[in-house]
This record gives structure tokens, C-alpha cells and sequence, in this order.
């Protein structure tokens, strides 16, 4: 499988819910550690890249959740980061 590139502003679904009852995580920031807010409660969390990617089950696509595994970036956004 490839490496998939998470950005800023992404919203992310996580293996386990939050205690707040939602699943819905935005990145806030990326590098080695990814922060991370919760968008029920904004309550925010900090988790390495590698528990991240060990965690993380579907991203945002447009207005639906897309499993990671389906998930597809956009050819352009490939090409920008090559660059």
C-alpha cells in the first residue's frame, strides 16, 4: 500500500471513538508527531506518526468518509509534491 500524505485541515476517523461520543478528528499538525482536535469537544491530543498511521481508518473525501485502504489522492496533488 502507499504512503498516504496528511495535511493540515484533513478530518480523519480513528480505530476508537473519543469518550465524548465522537470519531472525527482534524489534523492540526503534521512532522513526526501529528496533533490532532477532536471535532465534538476540540479537546486537542498529540500521537506519533507511526500510532497515527496504526490508528487512522478513513479520511474526508469531498463530503463522505473514504476508507484509507480505497482512499486515492488526486493525481495533481501527487505531481505538486514531487515537485
Amino acid at each position: 500500500m502507499a504512503r498516504l500524505f496528511y495535511e493540515k485541515g484533513d478530518v480523519v476517523s480513528l480505530k476508537k471513538g473519543h469518550p465524548c461520543g465522537e470519531n472525527l478528528w482534524e489534523i492540526l499538525r503534521t512532522g513526526v508527531d501529528i496533533k490532532l482536535e477532536c471535532t465534538g469537544c476540540n479537546r486537542t491530543i498529540w500521537m506519533t506518526r507511526m500510532e497515527f498511521e496504526k490508528r487512522v481508518r478513513k479520511i474526508r473525501e469531498g463530503d463522505k468518509m473514504v476508507s484509507i485502504v480505497h482512499h486515492r489522492p488526486d493525481e495533481s496533488k501527487d505531481a505538486e509534491t514531487r515537485e
